[in-house]
């Protein structure tokens, strides 16, 4: 996500004792509350979303809002239609089915068509 490589790692570990020095346990320990209270507030709100958005939308997932995500989902992921040899589900049939010919017999000629 940041790319920061060991070196750079290092650096800022030293750049951080130097700079807050003997109080770097306090502020470490701070910085932990704050992204605890943060990823809670988060979650209420994603819970609150969910739960005024009502039964409906059980299924409503907030990362698909991502447009990374929603591409990914709707392009990329395959349902249960996709990829079977007639383009039905395993325990679903076409509505309606051409019957098939007698064997030799020609289809009727249809002007339209051609």
């Amino acid at each position: 996500m940041f790319d920061v490589g060991l070196g750079e790692a290092a650096l800022l570990a030293v750049l951080a004792l130097v700079i807050f020095g003997d109080k770097l346990p306090k502020v470490a320990a701070q910085a932990g509350r704050t992204l605890r209270q943060l990823r809670s507030m988060a979650n209420n709100a994603t819970a609150d979303l969910k739960e005024g958005l009502g039964p409906e939308f059980a299924d409503f997932d907030p990362a698909d809002l991502n447009p990374r995500r929603f591409v990914q989902k709707h392009l990329f992921e395959d349902d249960d239609k996709v990829g079977t040899a007639n383009g039905f589900a395993s325990n679903e049939a076409p509505a309606y089915t051409e019957p098939a010919l007698p064997y030799g017999e020609r289809p009727p000629f249809d002007r339209e068509a051609t």
